[in-house]
């Protein structure tokens, strides 16, 4: 038979295998090879490719472990007919009425149901309350002086930050705080910022936006591979030293001294992003960089895992120059962040009532956590949790042959929603190893019903047919 294979001819001097299985997996999960669609026969696309039959064979064989082609002795090869269903063929009972998946593992989002909604209204009544008539003008750019002062003290007291709130500026969440501190750096004449590889994807959008060029630097137990960061050339590099994500990985004792060291040599700024540090389980978290080095350490944090995205409001601790620097962006991007809701955030650190809420909710992750561990194990399901035990999500690595985009894609079909790896690399890998799985808004409950249907679906794996 003739098959026109949507894939590119093979690049010279690259590996063939690695080329002929990448080309053949997309095609796959693009569609443009649909779900029962026959292959050539080995013989036939080694011919057509000028290559060996023998690696044509290997390359058949991978894809059928990971469930993207199928074959039976007398059929020949072809595309699984479970393979990577577009979203629109979910039905439609595993999802919410609201259009949110019927368990919800996507990684990076806290339990939204336990929000302190009473704490939160009390709080704001209090601040609008007790606001003066001057604090309904328009907002200081630097963020309130009452919520500055109040979190230099909780930062400084839970997570070790030099902060003083002549050096703190609130704004919008993380996002907002990259975005300002990206403009400011392209201001002072930055080119290239290093970011660490897997990461969060926006960040690389959002330093590119304001002009700058990103540097992929990778990543292994122990953190960033700071021997990877050249010694010019890069102006400041943006690290998660507390609780690597996705990895899972705390940057080790020595890493932290050699990226300050980096930093220092170089003359650059090191970016932390504290996204989740007061969620450690197994033990006091680490303190910040910052506090080691706050000449040359820029510290950001929000609200966003600690109560909820949509409070919208983050934070930035800067050397005083920088901070100088930052405000005239911040002024030029929205006059000021809303005061009220920062009087309400004052009133509840004040109070206590954030600190019990984190405790709380740091024994209720730990919890969800040891039942996907739990689950995965009495499930049988070829995955393994890597990375310390904190936060909201986990790496799980995988312990088949399961590609990890044809595993997220054949769960999103039972309502499952999860990530691959794949998401976060800059630099794709051609064997991505890994899931990144969240438990922070999913019940214990529902985490085993969930891993107990992925198990049913990956038991089906191999007994499709063409």
């Amino acid at each position: 038979m003739e098959l026109l294979l949507p894939i590119e001819p093979l690049t010279p001097g690259q590996p063939r295998r690695v080329q002929l299985e990448s080309a053949l997996r997309e095609a796959v999960r693009s569609g443009r090879l649909a779900a029962g669609e026959r292959l050539p026969a080995s013989r036939v696309l080694a011919e057509d490719l000028g290559i060996s039959r023998r690696l044509v064979v290997e390359v058949y064989t991978q894809l059928t472990a990971e469930g993207y082609l199928v074959s039976r002795p007398g059929s020949g090869t072809c595309v699984s007919e479970l393979s990577l269903p577009p979203a629109t063929e979910v039905p439609d009972a595993l999802w919410s009425g609201e259009g949110l998946p019927r368990w919800d593992m996507r990684p990076g989002i806290p339990t939204l149901s336990a929000f302190p909604r009473r704490l939160w209204r009390r709080a704001w009544t209090a601040a609008l309350a007790a606001a003066a008539d001057s604090d309904l003008g328009y907002p200081d750019p630097a963020g309130h002086p009452r919520l500055r002062r109040v979190l230099a003290a909780y930062l400084g007291r839970v997570r070790g930050v030099d902060a003083d709130p002549q050096r703190l500026l609130i704004c919008a969440g993380f996002t907002q705080g990259l975005d300002l501190l990206a403009q400011t750096l392209r201001t002072r004449g930055a080119t290239t910022v290093a970011l660490e590889d897997p990461g969060l994807p926006h960040r690389a959008s959002i330093l590119r936006q304001a002009g700058l060029t990103v540097l992929p630097v990778p990543v292994d137990a122990d953190g960033i591979l700071v021997d990877r960061l050249p010694e010019r050339g890069v102006d400041a590099v943006l690290t998660t030293p507390a609780h690597q994500f996705p990895t899972g990985a705390i940057m080790a004792p020595a890493r932290r001294e050699a990226v300050l060291a980096w930093a220092g040599r170089c003359g650059a700024i090191v970016v932390e992003d504290d996204y989740d540090g007061e969620f450690r389980f197994d033990r006091r978290a680490v303190g910040c960089l910052q506090g080691r080095a706050p000449d040359r350490v820029v510290y950001v944090g929000s609200t966003s895992k600690t109560l909820a995205p949509a409070i919208r409001l983050g934070w930035l601790v800067s050397p005083a120059e920088l901070h100088a620097e930052l405000l005239p962006n911040k002024f030029l991007a929205d006059h000021g962040s809303p005061t009220l809701d920062q009087l309400a955030l004052a009133h509840l650190v004040e109070a206590g009532d954030y600190d019990r809420h984190i405790r709380a909710a740091r024994t209720r992750y730990r919890t969800a956590r040891r039942a996907l561990e739990l689950a995965i194990t009495r499930h049988r399901v070829p995955l393994q949790l890597v990375g310390t035990a904190a936060g909201v999500q986990t790496l799980a690595t995988r312990l088949d042959d399961t590609h990890p985009d044809h595993l997220t894609a054949r769960a999103r079909a039972l309502g499952i929603v999860f990530d691959s790896i794949t998401r976060y690399q800059l630099n794709p890998d051609p064997n991505p190893d890994g899931v990144v799985i969240g438990y922070g808004n999913i019940a214990s409950h529902a985490i085993d019903e969930a891993i107990a249907l992925l198990a049913t679906t990956i038991g089906r794996q191999r007994g499709s047919v063409c």
